[in-house]
């Protein structure tokens, strides 16, 4: 049904999704949907991954189910539901090409935050402000409907408050499955809950719950600096390559290439 390429690159995807959700990649969970453009449509990448993350959302909220800032849930919310709908609404008007090109944008402006203090300069200027909440609240749904990207923004907004750990990660946990279920009703009317993507997802939800518990058990145990300067750099690279075919593709369709 799959070849062994497809399935190799699937599964990566979905482990490394797995080990940030349990925290020990931080935001390198971004880079789901982008490694599975190489091998689908980025559009069917994040229809497909939508069930899998619910499966990961499921298993990090019981961790914390007693662990979670919901005042700030209340605040963010609310905005999260409007970047969700803009989500939607755009969806209809935008080429696979476009899509791809979106991502990559959004992956190297990632690494670029790895890299350089950006998230930082951000942190410094924001205030833990309702107005603010809602902003960086509709960023982050608007980023996680069109590619499953929304932890950047979330964390704009919520490192300033200085949550201990574990409050932080449950308060986290609790925000992306909401939103990701709120994200079922969409994704159905536009297709990408297919017989094939939850046939697939469902082939993968293991992997994902395995992820999880691994990265779980390794979070307090080793240290990811080496793995996080080989995976910056394969990103980088995996980004740009998005880029190019995007843009690529869009030339092609205007008729200038």
């Amino acid at each position: 049904m799959y070849d062994p390429y497809f399935l190799t690159v699937c599964v990566i995807a979905v482990f490394l999704v797995a080990l940030s959700k349990a925290g020990l990649l931080g935001s390198l969970g971004v880079v789901g949907v982008p490694l599975l453009s190489l091998v689908m449509p980025a559009r069917d990448a994040a229809g497909m991954m939508l069930p899998v993350l619910l499966v990961m959302d499921a298993i990090a909220v019981w961790s914390y189910r007693k662990e979670c800032d919901w005042s700030i849930l209340k605040i963010m919310l609310p905005g999260a539901m409007v970047g969700t709908l803009i989500g939607w609404v755009l969806w209809s008007f935008v080429s696979d090409s476009l899509v791809l090109l979106f991502v990559g944008v959004i992956t190297v402006l990632f690494i670029l935050d790895a890299v350089f203090p950006i998230r930082k300069a951000l942190v410094g200027l924001s205030s833990p402000s309702t107005g603010w909440g809602r902003f960086w609240g509709a960023f982050a749904g608007f980023t996680s409907f069109v590619s499953h990207t929304g932890g950047p923004p979330f964390q704009i907004y919520v490192l300033p408050q200085k949550l201990a750990p574990a409050l932080y990660s449950g308060t986290s946990a609790f925000f992306f499955a909401i939103v990701n279920t709120s994200k079922l009703v969409p994704y159905f009317f536009l297709g990408q809950l297919s017989v094939s993507n939850l046939e697939l997802a469902a082939l993968l939800a293991p992997v994902a719950i395995v992820g999880v518990l691994i990265g779980v058990y390794l979070v307090r145990r080793i240290s990811a600096r080496f793995f996080y300067q080989i995976a910056y750099g394969l990103v980088f690279l995996l980004a740009l390559k998005l880029i190019y075919d995007g843009a690529m593709g869009l030339l092609a369709g205007s008729g200038v290439a």
